[in-house]
């Protein structure tokens, strides 16, 4: 997995990153609480992390620790 939404997007869910995603891999559904970035998708270029405006997605080697738990969560949303 290249990319990881945490925390910070929960309730947020502003879609900034969804708008600049060249292959559209970034989901969330009205009930969801946050959006999710699809790791089969994903090409790792890395536009979402400076267009989101509450500092949520990071690269899954530099999720802070006490988001880490996010990496799985995002995974999971797709299977």
């Amino acid at each position: 997995m290249g990319y990881v939404i945490t925390e910070p997007c929960s309730g947020t869910k502003d879609k900034s990153c969804v708008d600049v995603c060249p292959v559209d891999c970034i989901h969330g559904g009205d009930a969801d609480p946050q959006l999710y970035i699809d790791p089969e998708v994903c090409i790792d270029c890395g536009a979402c992390v400076s267009a989101c405006p509450v500092e949520a997605i990071y690269a899954d080697a530099d999720v802070p620790e006490r988001w880490k738990h996010y990496t799985a969560i995002n995974a999971d949303y797709f299977k």
